[in-house]
């Protein structure tokens, strides 16, 4: 025998009743079954009796809609043969339950004892309908069975009176039995309930003392959860569970199952099945006894949380040393009938903190004040504070028992991502870490725990990109064609969220469509606003953000501390930052290394070159940097190979522009100054603390060629083809060629047109490459030769992608 509970949303309606009727009657064995009211019944109730105790006239209206609601239940589902006398009994409850809310209408008044009987009627009236609605159901009144004290609202059971009336009740079972959970009676036959989820309890009861082979309970989600997935997209069906997970999970927020379901069966071993009434093809959670080690990576079940707690935190000197005083503050909180959620003691005695529900957290205080009001009021030993608007975050398992860096992965997650943690409890049965957290930050630390415990199928990375130019249009096709791959291969979701171009914004958290994005920012993007763009970011509160900044402006340059210190990784290609002086720069990189996020900018030097990368892992391998020789300027050195003949110097700066080699404005790569920035990032990547005015430039090109208009530049520019074509002959005579070369040695930086012949490593480098000579410790004899692509928006954006994907190595 088995017992089946259906929940609320699995009776909501009159299809889903016909569902639970189809899935009653396709059990294999004879089978109970525990009803709860229709769905929104009970709050329906609630609300007509605080109507009626205000002696508001519209509960008649909402009683009415009751009864129209059952009405139509009988009527969609049970035959013309039996309707009548199933409408004439459901009119008769409602009939009795008008009665009584006539009278907490005229005595205004509403006692705990006639709220559990008004919201009996919800259970009954469900139960009635649907032992009809089965062909061989038969209803059973709970309360004739079901004894409990007279604590309304909450009773406890007289589990051996239960016990033997069950028996009695249910010798013989030839038929369905029906029976509305939630209720009971007292010794004197007054109706009581078992508190909300009561219904779950009922079953659980009925079970453990007719020693049912399995409890099922119906409800609307595919069992437990791994996570709320209102709060995390990504939770999924947990297989299966041991009581003590269950309960656990269920304590601390996870409302599939009423906590005090899990003990009756419990003791009997019992398993319980929670089962999704509206999805039969999900296999539902299992709760037993057995610990399942089917994937060994996952060091915990399940994350779940209270959304809304208060922090009661005593401290003080008064306490250190003295005995009983956790007994004192326990002893007034139970005389004032306060449950804590969270208990935590600091191991020196001087403060205690306990987490209850916001409405208990004033009177909480005021007890424990009262307890100790010669240590709180004449002593001034001890304070009694309230910190409100927090969330507790659990996490459970069995497989956490003596398993060690649980919690260092649980708090490096949370780290990662910018999350305080206000307190935190762990119990020597290592079976759940709780933590007290800033309520504003719950949806990101459970998802972020999420992930961090592999509970998620895919790690997700949240972009928000600015610049949308030849380099971040190539950075968004490149992950749009790459997401499907990086998902599958890598369990990696890149989700951008967040994009701005030079007119408008666009944010989607869901994730921006990559194939129609510049469409889609053009119909439904606001007008751009830096500012407005950062405070976004920081307003979407996304774990593992990163901010790519594909311009080469201050602006977006100028918010990236702000980023950093908010937890959000960044990305960039743009020079500014860290060419800018040398206590910016140095700031950057502590308060990402401080903050445990990422500031990459590998694409600052040799576009997708890994040149930067290459310089930390020397240093950090312990080799030091002595020489720097390089090519640093893709425009440039594309200029200086391509210059001919046929092709003077001003047509070659103009195909540069063309190909997308230069800036829009090329003077910047012609006066060296994006070669000065190059070089002095490199040279600060290898240790040294080095200003940009430390460099000496040497321009090929008069100075009032860089000033004015563009349009002047290229008029004055021409003037000097000829020039420039007789030296190029007279190199060609020498066999040699230009290179504008970048050095670094003995603290001394240059940055000149050079001439150098078929022995140097430049010599031969072709179109837009660059090439970069490193001299260190180890690589004296024989320098470090990194050579490739120097510019270009494909490569470019390649090398902010790598950048992205580590970033998600956290």
């Amino acid at each position: 025998m088995k017992v089946l509970k259906f929940g609320g949303s699995s009776v909501g309606s009159h299809e889903n009743i016909l569902q639970v009727k189809k899935i009653i009657e396709s059990q294999q064995e004879s089978c109970i079954v525990v009803i709860s009211a229709l769905g929104g019944i009970t709050d329906q109730l609630i609300t007509i009796a605080t109507l009626a105790m205000q002696r508001i006239e519209s509960y008649k209206n909402e009683l009415n809609n009751i009864e129209h609601r059952h009405f139509d239940v009988v009527k969609s589902l049970i035959g013309a043969k039996d309707q009548d006398s199933v409408l004439v009994h459901v009119k008769s409850l409602v009939h009795e339950l008008e009665d009584i809310l006539k009278g907490v209408f005229l005595l205004r008044e509403l006692t705990p004892k006639t709220q559990d009987l008004i919201l009996s009627y919800g259970e009954q009236l469900s139960a009635y309908i649907i032992s009809k609605v089965l062909e061989k159901g038969k209803f059973y009144d709970a309360r004739t069975f079901i004894r409990t004290n007279s604590n309304f609202g909450s009773a406890k059971v007289d589990f051996d009176l239960t016990e033997s009336l069950i028996v009695e009740q249910f010798k013989v079972i030839d038929h369905v039995p029906v029976i509305p959970g939630f209720i009971g009676s007292n010794e004197i036959n007054e109706t009581t309930t078992l508190g909300r989820g009561g219904s779950d309890y009922t079953a659980s009861i009925i079970a453990s003392v007719l020693n049912a082979s399995i409890l099922e309970i119906w409800t609307d989600v595919d069992g437990f959860m791994t996570a709320d997935p209102r709060k995390v997209s990504k939770a999924y069906a947990i297989d299966s569970l041991t009581y003590a997970e269950a309960i656990e999970l269920s304590h601390f927020g996870a409302k599939v199952v009423y906590t005090p379901t899990i003990y009756p069966v419990y003791k009997k071993n019992i398993p319980i099945v929670i089962k999704n009434t509206h999805n039969l093809a999900a296999k539902g959670t299992i709760i037993s006894r057995e610990v399942s080690d089917k994937d060994p990576k996952l060091l915990i079940k399940g994350v779940s949380s209270i959304d809304d707690i208060s922090l009661i935190t005593i401290q003080g000197a008064g306490m250190v040393g003295v005995s009983g005083i956790s007994m004192r503050v326990f002893r007034s909180l139970a005389k004032g009938k306060i449950n804590v959620i969270l208990i935590t003691q600091a191991s020196s005695e001087f403060s205690i903190c306990i987490a209850v529900v916001p409405a208990d957290a004033r009177k909480a205080k005021d007890v424990i004040e009262e307890e100790f009001q010669t240590e709180v009021y004449l002593r001034n030993e001890i304070k009694v504070t309230i910190e409100d608007n927090l969330s507790v975050i659990a996490i459970v398992g069995e497989r956490m028992k003596n398993t060690p860096g649980i919690s260092a992965n649980l708090f490096k997650s949370l780290y990662h991502n910018g999350i305080n943690v206000i307190a935190s409890a762990q119990g020597s049965s290592e079976l759940n870490i709780s933590l007290v957290i800033k309520r504003e930050s719950l949806k990101k630390a459970l998802n972020a725990i999420h992930e961090g415990f592999f509970l998620s199928k895919y790690k997700e990375l949240n972009v928000f990109l600015v610049g949308t130019g030849v380099v971040g249009g190539a950075l968004l096709n490149q992950i749009q064609q790459q997401q499907p791959v990086l998902l599958e291969n890598r369990k990696l979701k890149v989700k951008v969220v967040g994009i701005a171009n030079i007119d408008h914004m666009l944010f989607d958290t869901d994730g921006i469509n990559l194939k129609s994005w510049t469409q889609t920012i053009e119909k439904q993007g606001e007008p751009i606003d830096l500012n407005a763009f950062v405070a976004k970011i920081k307003e979407f509160n996304l774990r593992n953000s990163v901010f790519i900044d594909c311009t080469a402006h201050p602006d977006p340059a100028s918010h990236y501390l702000d980023l950093l210190n908010s937890y959000v990784s960044v990305v960039t290609p743009n020079k500014i930052a860290c060419s800018s002086e040398y206590k910016n720069y140095r700031q950057l990189k502590d308060t990402a290394q401080v903050r445990g996020v990422k500031f990459l900018f590998e694409t600052n030097v040799g576009a997708g070159l890994p040149v930067i990368n290459t310089i930390n892992d020397l240093i950090m391998s312990g080799d030091k940097i002595l020489k720097i020789e390089a090519v640093l300027s893709g425009t440039l050195n594309f200029i200086f190979n391509i210059i001919s003949a046929d092709i003077p110097l001003s047509k070659t700066i103009r195909l540069a522009k063309e190909k997308g080699y230069s800036e829009p404005d090329p003077r910047i790569d012609l006066s060296g100054t994006d070669v000065v920035r190059k070089i002095l990032i490199l040279a600060r990547e290898s240790g040294y603390a080095i200003e940009k005015e430390q460099i000496n430039v040497e321009p090929f090109l008069p100075k009032d060629c860089f000033e004015g208009s563009l349009d002047e530049f290229w008029a004055k520019v021409e003037k000097f083809d000829a020039d420039f074509e007789a030296r190029r002959k007279e190199l060609e005579k020498q066999g040699k060629r230009w290179r504008f070369v970048a050095r670094f040695q003995d603290g001394k930086l240059t940055v000149q047109l050079i001439e150098v012949d078929s022995n140097h490593p430049a010599y031969v480098l072709e179109g837009s490459n660059n090439i970069i000579i490193l001299t260190t410790e180890r690589y004296k004899e024989l320098p470090m030769v990194i050579k490739g692509y120097g510019a270009g928006a494909e490569v470019t954006a390649a090398g902010i992608f790598a950048d992205v994907i580590r970033v998600a190595n956290l």
